[in-house]
């Protein structure tokens, strides 16, 4: 094996080891499943997502907090969550972006709800969901939106977890890559379908993917365009294809001026007659 076969097949094997962390997540919530589940139940009620989405004219902006990833590596190790969230708010975002993987991200739920109780955007829970308990997870800790991914979970899973979110007064980003990903997605119910440019078994990145995809989904159906995006061409370019909204970590958080760009993607209008 060459050295450049050895780095791919050790890339395509993070989405599994990074799933595999999680199983000991679960196992310790399952202790306190109770208490969780209150705490999901007593939280500040969530903010609405999808009707004023809907409503916007220009590309909406989901502007994320992201310290490192395994793609990456270390983007910005000390970033303050707050102060971040501050200048995306204030650039117009329309929500924020959480990712609370702790081994992989650098993340945590207090980083969530850092940003919850400190913003009035919405805030999206970003992780590797794969057990209702994490949905009331993030539900105590804030989250209006929590993301599935379609690749990591079975059918009939994410349609239970999809309605359990939306049950709890939250929005599902149900994420694909391909085209039975999105028509499991689009079974599930789902009204917000993000589609990563990015292919999480080998972090490779291609916005044509939200062009080949974007044609399949019905015209209720809201699109997040995710990965791969760092100038108001790339953001042109997928809300040509029909995206309603970009979400953007890596981008923002290397340049140095993150409110000037969030303004600058969130300047692009969104295409009318695009889709079915």
């Amino acid at each position: 094996m060459t050295e450049q076969q050895g780095v791919a097949a050790n890339r395509a094997d993070i989405l599994d080891r990074v799933v595999a962390t999680k199983v000991g997540e679960i196992s310790a919530l399952r202790r306190v499943r109770l208490a969780l589940r209150r705490a999901a139940e007593d939280a500040p009620p969530p903010r609405p997502v999808l009707e004023p989405l809907r409503q916007r004219s220009r590309v909406g902006v989901i502007a994320e907090i992201k310290r490192r990833s395994p793609g990456a590596g270390e983007i910005d190790p000390g970033l303050d969550p707050a102060a971040l969230s501050a200048e995306y708010e204030g650039a117009g975002a329309m929500a924020v972006s959480v990712l609370t993987d702790g081994p992989w991200f650098g993340g945590s739920l207090d980083d969530l709800r850092a940003v919850r109780s400190a913003r009035t955007v919405p805030v999206l829970r970003k992780d590797f969901v794969i057990d209702p308990l994490q949905v009331y997870e993030g539900r105590a800790g804030g989250a209006d939106l929590v993301l599935l991914i379609v690749r990591i979970l079975d059918g009939a899973m994410l349609a239970d977890m999809r309605a359990m979110i939306h049950e709890l007064g939250m929005t599902a980003l149900v994420e694909v890559h391909d085209e039975w990903e999105l028509e499991t997605a689009l079974g599930s119910g789902a009204a917000l379908v993000g589609v990563n440019n990015r292919d999480l078994t080998v972090f490779r990145t291609d916005l044509a993917v939200t062009e080949r995809l974007a044609p399949y989904l019905p015209g209720d159906v809201l699109l997040v365009s995710e990965s791969g995006i760092g100038s108001r061409a790339d953001v042109e370019r997928v809300a040509g294809a029909g995206a309603d909204a970009v979400l953007v970590g890596e981008a923002l958080v290397r340049s140095g001026a993150p409110g000037r760009l969030v303004e600058e993607l969130g300047a692009v209008p969104r295409a009318e007659g695009k889709r079915p």
